[in-house]
């Protein structure tokens, strides 16, 4: 917690009145009891918060009057309850046997959870103590129902409640993230089958406690919802600057117990699913099976932990791990972050492995989020975007935002990740919604010095200076649709011809920038919150890109098919295969084929390798081939060059059945379920090429992609001519060049229907 000074004496303050008031109440009630004619078999125990000795200002007194069957224990009772109501307090009571006791807590989970942490207060100790250990005993016999309970009365209370870290108006005790969550982990650490809060819990709540207090003594009312009108008034209370400090603090308080909140919930759902007690408590289970995710990354019962080969020293470890986690759709392990958060800093600029990692973290959409935030708590987040400082838990005071900003940011780039497919750089639409409300924060508008910034990001995460540029260009114009579509005619030339001037000030990118703010439009304000998003306003934007796309495309150039670079030339005049592996490098030459990229593809999987670009050009006048590939490890070491090379050349001389094998391997492998992500779009781009059919893929990447798309435009009876691949974070980018038997574009519908169908077929 960044507190001041003034903050931290008034918290002390406050924490000694708690606790001073506590002994006080403990004095007046053991007088109470021992005028009240109470012996032995008698006791007064405190449950709730002055079991905790953590009541406020106007909080309610909780007491349970325990007996072993004492004759005049209702006169007994009567003499300390209404000695109480004089004072003035407020009094929840009740007078139980400890059988009786048990079977309220058996049946009653509220009970329960006092009970498990009642304190003795006077009268007879043995029996307060017979007491709660009666009940803690029952409570951990039956863990597994009572946390099944638990959990699901958590969660119940969480959706009525909302959460404290994203509430202009949180409820400190109730919500998500509040103080009812930390009594709740340590109820359910009281069972022994699940982990207790950890200091940085024990300290945001001490925080959110002491607010909560403040909060009482301002308004002089005993109210959980910080309500805005008080937010002022509890700040200076607390010797905080303003409304908005104390929220933020709140904010950080919040997410911190959230975060560890999560991660029990987690632990609870899989005890109670699997009928066995976690290794954390007993060390009792056998081994649990080890699945490789990613490089340097495994799956451990259900969490993602490093793999006994990670590389500690690698400052692109916690990117890579991350990413690999969120698109398993897994969690990261705490102590796995922990150990992430000790790698040496980055790089800048960020090395383009790094780069890919994060846009792959984003691209798996929804689960990004809690991956980030498990790297954020960690610290991580700020260490590799220094800017994320000023954006971190800042509070939107617009009703219409139901996020942080940051929150809002990584909200909008998990949503951008849906979108991916309308668009020919999804790397560069997933870091302009991550950055594109960055400037908030600093005075001025915040789309003007947020461009600033995402330009300095973006060259900073690795990015050349022209998709910095576009990166700009998006930030300061990200507003420009939705804000053009709502408040102009668009039957006004000028108004689609201002939007085009806008978009086109990075030469030649117009048509790029005008997709990129499209789908961040729909993005940002999906993750502002319903009342910023709707089928009029969406209907509005469409319209306006529309327009603008076409007055964008006159005179549009036809695609370029790519071309060798010379060095590439003179290796496609090699007589006869040439295969060189250098480092990532693979590049062949060879007389060209039908299938060679598939195939050679194919090799490439069977090494576990994953094609990050590929180039293929097709010299038909000399009859060869070059195929320039660049593929990284799926996880772990790259293959050995001299295999991989043998394996190209089997494959060259008909030597090697790669299908075969590769549906060999597939039939050996346990598929886990992925995470949701947007169907694979293929596109026929009509009049690209004069000499051949072009055919665009965008899809989610996995190995054997381009190997599966290659064979199914080979089942077509077609021929790759010319091939660019790109793979950008998790999205893979490919582009073909295809002709028939003899050379010539597709020209029939039908026989172009079929290519289409056979490709999605294949990556069905």
């Amino acid at each position: 917690m960044n507190e001041t000074d003034g903050f931290a004496e008034a918290r002390a303050a406050l924490a000694e009145a708690r606790s001073r008031r506590a002994a006080e109440l403990d004095r007046r009630l053991a007088a109470l009891l021992a005028d009240s004619g109470a012996d032995d078999g008698v006791a007064l125990v405190a449950v709730g918060s002055h079991g905790r000795r953590e009541l406020t200002p106007g909080g309610d007194l909780d007491l349970v009057l325990v007996h072993r069957g004492h004759d005049d224990i209702a006169g007994i009772a009567d003499r300390l309850w209404y000695p109480i109501w004089d004072d003035g307090l407020r009094l929840d009571h009740s007078v139980r046997t400890v059988e009786e006791a048990r079977q309220v807590a058996a049946t009653d989970l509220k009970a329960a959870l006092g009970l498990v942490a009642a304190r003795w207060v006077a009268g007879d100790r043995g029996l307060a103590d017979e007491l709660r250990t009666a009940v803690l005993r029952d409570w951990r016999s039956d863990a597994r129902r009572r946390l099944g309970e638990l959990a699901t009365m958590t969660r119940r209370r969480w959706a009525d409640k909302g959460e404290v870290a994203f509430l202009l108006e949180p409820d400190l005790k109730d919500a998500r993230g509040g103080l009812r969550d930390v009594h709740v982990m340590q109820a359910a650490a009281a069972t022994w089958m699940a982990p207790g809060p950890g200091p940085r819990v024990r300290e945001a709540h001490d925080v959110l406690l002491d607010i909560r207090h403040a909060l009482h003594e301002t308004t002089g009312r005993a109210a959980d919802r910080l309500v805005l009108q008080e937010h002022e008034a509890v700040a200076t209370a607390l010797a905080l600057p303003d409304g908005t400090a104390m929220l933020r603090t709140i904010v950080e308080a919040g997410r911190a117990v959230t975060y560890a909140a999560d991660h029990l919930w987690r632990h609870v759902d899989r005890f109670c699913a699997e009928g066995r007690r976690p290794v954390r408590v007993t060390g009792s289970r056998g081994p649990v099976e080890r699945r490789p995710v990613g490089d340097g990354a495994v799956e451990h019962d259900g969490e993602v932990v490093l793999a006994r080969s990670a590389d500690l020293s690698d400052p692109v470890l916690p990117l890579r791990v991350a990413s690999a986690a969120a698109q398993a759709g897994l969690p990261l392990a705490p102590a796995t972050v922990e150990q992430l958060a000790e790698v040496p800093p980055m790089p800048v600029p960020w090395p383009a492995e790094a780069r890919d990692a994060l846009v792959s973290l984003l691209g798996a959409g929804s689960p990004a989020i809690a991956v980030w935030e498990a790297l954020d708590q960690a610290g991580l987040i700020v260490r590799l975007l220094p800017d994320w400082e000023r954006v971190r838990n800042r509070p939107q005071h617009n009703p219409v935002h139901r996020f942080t900003v940051d929150r809002h940011l990584v909200e909008t780039a998990a949503g951008a990740a849906a979108l991916t497919r309308d668009v020919a750089r999804p790397d560069l639409l997933l870091v302009g919604a991550l950055l594109h409300d960055i400037g908030k924060g600093l005075s001025g508008d915040h789309s003007t010095t947020g461009a600033v910034l995402a330009r300095e990001n973006a060259l900073r995460t690795g990015f050349a200076e022209a998709d910095a540029d576009v990166l700009e260009l998006v930030v300061r114009k990200h507003l420009l649709l939705p804000d053009t579509a709502t408040r102009r005619d668009l039957d006004d030339p000028v108004t689609v011809q201002t939007v085009a001037d806008g978009v086109s000030a990075v030469p030649g990118r117009g048509r790029e920038v005008l997709e990129i703010l499209a789908a961040l439009a729909v993005a940002d304000a999906q993750a502002t919150g319903p009342a910023a998003w709707g089928s009029w306003k969406a209907g509005l934007i469409r319209e306006l890109v529309r327009r603008t796309d076409t007055l964008l495309a006159g005179g549009t150039p036809r695609l370029a098919a790519p071309a060798p670079a010379p060095e590439r030339l003179a290796l496609a005049r090699h007589d006869g295969a040439a295969v060189r592996v250098t480092g990532s490098r693979i590049t062949i030459a060879v007389h060209d084929r039908p299938g060679l990229l598939w195939r050679a593809a194919g090799v490439l999987a069977l090494h576990r390798l994953v094609v990050r670009t590929a180039r293929v050009y097709s010299a038909a006048e000399a009859g060869t081939a070059v195929l320039d590939f660049t593929a990284v490890p799926e996880y772990g070491t790259p293959p050995d060059p001299a295999a991989l090379e043998a394996d190209l050349r089997r494959m060259l001389a008909d030597r090697l059945d790669v299908a075969e094998r590769l549906e060999r391997r597939a039939r050996s492998m346990r598929v886990r379920p992925g995470i949701p992500v947007p169907p694979p779009r293929v596109t026929i781009v009509d009049d690209a090429s004069s000499t051949a059919t072009v055919v665009e893929v965008r899809a989610h990447d996995r190995p054997g992609l381009l190997w599966r798309i290659g064979r199914a435009i080979g089942a077509c009876g077609l021929q790759v001519g010319t091939a660019q691949v790109d793979t950008l974070g998790a999205e893979a980018v490919d582009v073909f060049y295809v002709v028939d038997g003899k050379g010539r574009p597709v020209e029939s519908a039908t026989e172009l229907s079929s290519l289409r169908e056979r490709i999605l077929a294949a990556l069905g």
